[in-house]
């Protein structure tokens, strides 16, 4: 019988810092332990320490994103030149940038952690282009699969939007379940939000035409827990889509925004959303380059016997 000790932190307590820890048994031995009760418990953690490693390194971008320089964002002020006067507009560009760049890098980390924890849940593994088994039509290089598990090729989405991207990227697409059937697997297609447009039912024409199998909403994360078995379905609905039904379902949209404010005390930088603020504290400020690939060739490496 393994004892959870008084004070551990949930996975998405704001507590459970860099440097949290707990004295008492040694976590080695307690990891262990956990193995010899439940085997499956190594893709749990696994799965678990992905997300809690990427949420401490976007706490890190959030303490090191530098503010943009004049050279940067300056030109763009001739678009609204006059509009405003100059300091306010200059402070206007520079904070627009900071919080553009601090969601480009939201983006990229969620792609590089969102698809091979669902992969790790599901007992699957993730490929980068570089190396993934889905040989392009065109004989030149791979493609990227969001999961492989056995002859099985996923697709995982959060949503299809009807603003989708360009033509060309869209045409890519709908070819990724063709492709997944030349290289002789099954193509997959998981979206979590069910909400229909065009471009939804475009893509899912594709799968099945291809042969392959389609799951949207509902049908979608039953599938997934289903794949993953007892412990990890319980992993998928804690921590995965719990946390996204209370963001999707906490703010309607057409709803008037509350009100938002950012201020610059150097030290630190508060957010002041409504009556609920968040204290940024800055250190070293540093600009960190990310690969544009959503999965890198390391991405699975976090699961067990990658």
């Amino acid at each position: 019988m393994i004892s959870i000790p008084a004070g551990v932190p949930d996975l998405y307590d704001p507590d459970f810092v860099a440097d949290f820890a707990l004295a008492g048994e040694d976590p080695r031995s307690l990891y262990g332990r956990l193995l010899l009760a439940n085997p499956e418990a190594e893709t749990f953690v696994a799965c678990a320490a992905a997300i809690h490693k990427a949420r401490l390194k976007y706490q890190r971008v959030l303490s090191s994103q530098p503010l943009a320089s004049m050279d940067q964002v300056a030109p763009r002020g001739l678009l609204q030149y006059g509009q405003l006067d100059p300091h306010p507009l200059t402070a206007l560009l520079v904070w627009r940038k900071w919080l553009y760049d601090l969601d480009n890098r939201a983006a990229q980390d969620t792609g590089y952690l969102f698809e091979p924890v669902i992969a790790g849940a599901i007992g699957g593994v993730p490929y980068s282009a570089a190396k993934s088994p889905v040989r392009r039509a065109t004989g030149k290089g791979g493609r990227q699969v969001d999961c492989l598990k056995g002859a099985h090729a996923y697709e995982i989405k959060l949503r299809i939007t009807i603003a989708a991207s360009g033509q060309g990227r869209w045409s890519e697409e709908l070819q990724f379940p063709s492709e997944c059937k030349g290289s002789g697997l099954v193509p997959v297609l998981v979206v979590l939000d069910p909400t229909p447009n065009v471009k939804l039912s475009e893509l899912i024409k594709s799968f099945r035409d291809s042969g392959g199998e389609v799951y949207i909403g509902d049908d979608a994360w039953g599938h997934l827990k289903a794949e993953a078995g007892p412990a990890m379905a319980i992993f998928l609905e804690k921590y995965i889509r719990q946390p996204l039904d209370e963001i999707t379902l906490s703010l309607d949209e057409g709803d008037p925004l509350p009100a938002f404010s950012v201020i610059d005390r150097g030290v630190d930088i508060e957010m002041v959303v409504g009556a609920a603020s968040m204290i940024i504290s800055r250190d070293s400020v540093v600009d960190i380059n990310e690969s544009s690939d959503l999965i890198p060739d390391d991405g699975g490496d976090f699961l067990p016997g990658i």
